[in-house]
């Protein structure tokens, strides 16, 4: 089927899943979930064949990305349940006014129409994106990579099961069968059809779909995250928040990527570092990190030398940049220039220098104290997520069901007339 008449479909199918109630769309949910499931073994079989072509392709974190497991296709399926649980968030009044001549106003949330989504090597990311899309009332179109395709198709399949025996459209979810680059570019360019287009992958996907849409676009994903570590800082504290952020997943976008250590404490916490991400990891048979260290830090760890770009890099990699700085408004000074806008962190005792980070860091999310890895949707409590936008406009941060709809005025009378 030619991606124009999947978007025909789609446009079709959103008139029936805007209008379903909140009952309906939680049974479909609920299916959904359960197909999905049931269908591991095809699943599994599927994402085998992708595992194979991919292999010598991609890197093996990204090999990481595509992997699907029992048990990760047990936990798309918890996600998908979890949000059956939340308030729908369509009907919603947002804002109630009584005119003096009678009339009453509510701003009231509405779905957002048909959404597509282009996303790379990360087959739970089909079941999260359809989930959000039934739940907020909205139709969706998947564009998966080709390196996931096979493991997208045989996910779509096992949803559509579940929208069928709830009685809604099968065609609510659909995926883009064309994995070339003229079908992304069809998506971009689909005005009448695409209410909105979320890219989920790197930097290169961004900008081109920044770059050339003609539809409406949620800038996601990237994220070249800080954590700064402050001359007051619990050193034991900074240690165990750097290593979670940087190698408990390295291929996701809130992986920290940069390292800022104030001067005060470099010659003692830089050592420290090494040992903990590079020395000890190496010693226990795990993949250490590679330090690009600027010439300060450089002086007192060994390490690669950090070249031009590499405070500007998503490494999505057992890669880590290492910048000493003199304080925390150079800290500040070097992620306004240098971030994505994605999630950075302080680690401080000091709550003076922590909440002048909090307030001059203009990330979609700050955090004192806390590791990066949770900027997700799920852990802040919105159940599986859309993606990170990045963007200030209309959604930032995590996006869930809420950043899934727009709004309308209802407006009621008694026969007013101006």
């Amino acid at each position: 089927m030619t991606t124009t008449e999947i978007l025909q479909q789609a446009k079709e199918a959103k008139v029936w899943i805007n209008s379903a109630d909140t009952e309906t769309k939680n049974r479909a949910l609920d299916l959904m979930a359960t197909y999905l499931y049931e269908e591991r073994e095809s699943i599994l079989e599927a994402n085998r064949k992708d595992m194979e072509k991919a292999k010598g392709t991609i890197s093996d974190v990204m090999l990481d990305r595509l992997l699907l497991t029992e048990e990760r296709i047990e936990g798309m399926a918890k996600g998908i349940r979890e949000l059956i649980d939340l308030k729908d968030p369509v009907g919603k009044v947002l804002n109630h006014i009584e005119r003096p001549n009678g009339m009453v106003i509510e701003k009231t949330a509405m779905p957002l129409g048909v959404i597509a989504i282009i996303y790379e090597s990360r087959p739970n990311v089909t079941s999260d994106a359809a989930a959000l899309c039934i739940k907020s009332g909205n139709a969706c179109v998947l564009r998966s990579g080709k390196e996931a395709w096979q493991s997208a198709r045989a996910v779509v399949d096992a949803l559509k099961k579940g929208l069928q025996e709830a009685g809604l459209p099968e065609t609510c979810v659909s995926l883009i069968e064309d994995t070339t680059r003229a079908s992304s570019t069809e998506l971009m360019k689909a005005v009448g059809y695409v209410d909105l287009l979320i890219p989920r992958g790197g930097a290169g996907l961004i900008r081109a779909c920044v770059e050339e849409a003609k539809v409406p676009c949620i800038q996601t994903g990237t994220g070249i995250c800080h954590v700064y570590v402050d001359s007051s800082a619990d050193m034991e504290k900074a240690l165990n928040i750097i290593e979670n952020a940087k190698t408990s997943r390295p291929s996701v976008c809130n992986a920290e990527e940069v390292c800022l250590v104030h001067e005060g404490i470099a010659k003692e916490f830089l050592p420290k570092l090494k040992k903990r991400i590079v020395d000890d990891r190496a010693a226990s048979g795990k993949t250490p990190v590679e330090l690009r260290l600027c010439e300060k830090a450089a002086a007192v760890i060994d390490g690669v030398l950090a070249g031009e770009n590499d405070f500007d890099t998503e490494f999505l990699d057992y890669i880590l940049a290492v910048k000493v700085v003199a304080d925390v408004e150079e800290a500040v000074s070097h992620i306004l220039a240098h971030s994505s806008g994605h999630s950075e962190a302080i680690v401080a005792e000091d709550r003076e220098a922590a909440q002048y980070f909090e307030k001059r860091v203009d990330s979609a999310a700050v955090y004192v104290n806390v590791s990066t890895r949770f900027t997700d949707g799920g852990e802040f409590g919105l159940g599986c997520e859309m993606g990170i936008s990045t963007q200030k406009l209309h959604a930032r941060g995590p996006m869930g069901l809420e950043e899934l709809c727009t709004y309308k005025y209802m407006i009621r009378g008694d026969g007013q007339t101006r």
